[in-house]
Formats: C-alpha cells, structure tokens, sequence
C-alpha cells in the first residue's frame, strides 16, 4: 500500500482531509504476523508398520502453552516430548527416532512403558506361592524390564479422550499367562493425561487372575537442554530420599537401604549430575556411574493413599531437574516408594537418533518411578505382587516449567 506524506495544507482543505480520514482503510503495519496461539488437541495419525504387519498409530498431544506429546501405540512410546525453555523457545526434550523400525531394531528403551517388571529380577527367577518362575536372562544372568518381548515392544490398543482441562491417551493390553515366563493373564491400563497446567500424568491399573508380580513405569530419556545438547552432566539434580539400594556387580540390590549421606549417592541438595560421577566409589564402578534405585522420603514402609495395599504412598515429590542453559525445569511426583536414576552410562555413540544425532555417553538420563528391583526375591522390599480380586493403581506426575 502505497503510504500519503501528509504535509501543511491551507485553511479549508486541510480540514476536508481530516474528515475523510475516518473512511479510509486502515494500513496494516509492516511486521509479521504474530503466531497463532496453541490450543488444546489431540491428533491421530498412522506411524507405519511393525515387522509382524501390525499397524502402529501415532497420538499428538498439545496444551494452550504449546506443550506438545507424542506417543504411538507400539510400546507406548513417547517420542517427543516439545517444551518451551525460559525465552520461550519449544525444543524436544527425550531421546528417540524419528521412524518406527529402529524402536523394535535395538532401541534401549526410549520412551516406552515397561512390565510386566521393570528393572531386574536376580538370575531371571522368583518363587510364589511354592512354585518357581523362570523368566528370560536378557541382562547378562539376569532378567530386565520384562524379558524379550516386555510391554515396550508389543503394540498396546491406543483410545485418545479431550476434556475441559486435558487431553489424553488410554493404552490398553492384556499380556497372556504364561508370557514371558510369568503367571496369570494381566489385563493393564496406562492413561497418558497432558493437562493445561503443563503436567504429564502416567495412571496404571492392572488386574490379574492369579498371583504375578507387577511393576510399571515409564523410561524417557530426558535432556531438559533439548537437541543441540551433548550430554546431561550439568543438568542440577534434587532427588528426595536419604536412602538408597546398593547393588552386586550385576546391579542386583543386595537387600541394604544405605544412607545416601556422606556418599556420591546424595542428591537430597540440589547438584549437578556431572559433580561425582566419576568419584571413587565402588557403587558407581558397578554401574558405570549411577543405575541405582532410591528410597523416596519419606518411609515407604509407612503406606497411605490408595495404594497403600502394594506399599505404594500419597502422591509426593520425588525429584527436580533444572538445566541452567534453558531454564527448562522437570519436577516429578509419584505413589510409587523408589525412582531409579539412570545417568546414560551405556549409550556409547553407537545409536543414530532424531535427525542424525549420535547418542553417546551421558546424552539422557532416566528417572524411573517403581517399586524396588528384584523385589520378588527380596522379602524384605515392599510388595510388587499382585492377587485376583485386588487392583494395581499407581500415579506418577511430570511437571513441566522453567527456573531462573
């Protein structure tokens, strides 16, 4: 639009001009046009096909702050997680592919949900009611996160939902007795909820027609700097709990509940990751660095809540991360009595993700809410075994925000 240069006019017609001037279009101003505002949605989309031909079926989850999840139905995977750092800026915070062929191809379970055991069972054995399971040994002499085939490599039944304040995904499957080596028919539900106030919501349930042990979580690789970022060493770590459970050379618990002061162990104060991870101490020898559960504060021994049966508490925290580059901050609450925090110790460089990026040491890190590992062999833990007629209910919160 051509822009009039308005100078001094005499007498009539300068006020001819002023009148007129209510009837001409207005001039837009020369700036881009700002970005529309994120609203609430949840989104469908088809996210190829597993080897067995099964189709897998991607969710896109965003909230009015521009939060945006996505998940497919294979695994559960989540395999974006978009914040925004303290500028405003999105980026993706979790490790992933951008296909779905490397997930079931040699993924170290990025984002997935995991069962029916996460973490280890010692020599892939446990005794129940005077009978003795045998399970995969797919962790050296040990068994991991479900076996061969767990929860993270099968294709769930994914049901997306919205409300006024949320929108979601309901995962749903029902793992056979026998599967993996372990008993009863397990009929499970994960409920992905992304609310407005900037929060990832993990609900599971789970039913069973004979006694099994039971321990779901989730297992994103976080890197609160987003893409560009190399490792998590500097991310300032809070972690809740003045015990932890040190392990045997295999990363089996050895039955302790170790006070973490005094010790590499103690987070209880923020610090950064990077601080004492290569300390000398024996616990980290183990696991390269830090694969250790945590005791959450306060005593899971003492139950409240609703899942006070299985030894599960009240919600409350049990971890903070702020990454002081982005100001990205992660905060996350939970029933359940332990957290593993595992600091990327065997990502080697090895594993090509998103856009070409090389994975290596220490690129992501891990803060899995659960019972303790090997539980099922370990009297002295709470309880992770589950019996007809009762219901498995545990609820872990991801808050997301920035700091300063």
């Amino acid at each position: 639009m051509t822009r009039a240069r308005f100078g001094p006019l005499p007498g009539p017609a300068f006020t001819i001009a002023l009148a007129l001037l209510p009837l001409l279009p207005a001039c837009a101003p020369d700036a881009p046009d700002a970005p529309p505002t994120p609203m609430r949605s949840i989104a469908t989309n088809p996210f190829g096909t597993t080897s067995a031909g099964d189709p897998v079926t991607l969710f896109t989850m965003t909230n009015p702050a521009g939060i945006e999840v996505r998940a497919i139905t294979y695994g559960g995977i989540i395999t974006s997680l978009k914040t925004p750092d303290r500028d405003g800026n999105l980026d993706d915070i979790v490790l992933g592919f951008d296909s779905l062929a490397p997930y079931y191809a040699g993924s170290p379970y990025f984002g997935s949900i995991i069962g029916r055991y996460g973490n280890r069972i010692a020599r892939g054995q446990f005794t129940l009611d005077g009978e003795t399971f045998s399970l995969a040994t797919n962790n050296g002499a040990n068994h991991l996160h479900g076996g061969d085939v767990g929860f993270d490599k099968v294709v769930w039944a994914g049901e997306p939902f919205e409300r006024d304040d949320a929108v979601g995904v309901v995962f749903t499957y029902t793992s056979p007795d026998g599967e993996e080596g372990y008993p009863g028919t397990l009929a499970v539900r994960v409920t992905y909820t992304l609310t407005d106030a900037g929060e990832l919501i993990f609900d599971y349930h789970a039913t069973t027609d004979r006694a099994t042990p039971v321990n779901l979580t989730q297992h994103s690789y976080f890197n609160l700097a987003g893409t560009a970022a190399d490792d998590i060493l500097g991310h300032e770590l809070t972690i809740d709990a003045s015990r932890y459970t040190p392990v045997d050379t295999t990363l089996i618990p050895t039955g302790e509940l170790a006070p973490v002061e005094d010790t590499p162990f103690d987070f209880r104060a923020s610090t950064s990751i990077g601080a004492r991870i290569d300390a000398d101490h024996p616990q980290l020898a183990a696991g390269l660095g830090y694969d250790h559960n945590y005791v959450l504060d306060p005593d899971p021994n003492v139950t409240s809540g609703s899942g006070a049966d299985r030894g599960e508490g009240a919600l409350h925290r049990a971890a903070f991360v702020y990454e002081p580059v982005t100001g990205r901050t992660l905060e996350i609450r939970t029933e359940e009595p332990g957290i593993q925090f595992y600091s990327g110790n065997f990502l080697d460089g090895t594993i090509a993700g998103k856009g070409g990026r090389i994975y290596g040491h220490r690129s992501g890190f891990c803060l899995e809410t659960q019972h303790y590992p090997d539980s099922p062999n370990q009297p002295g833990f709470p309880s992770t075994i589950l019996r007809p007629g009762e219901e498995y209910g545990t609820r872990t919160v991801l808050i997301f925000g920035v700091g300063r």
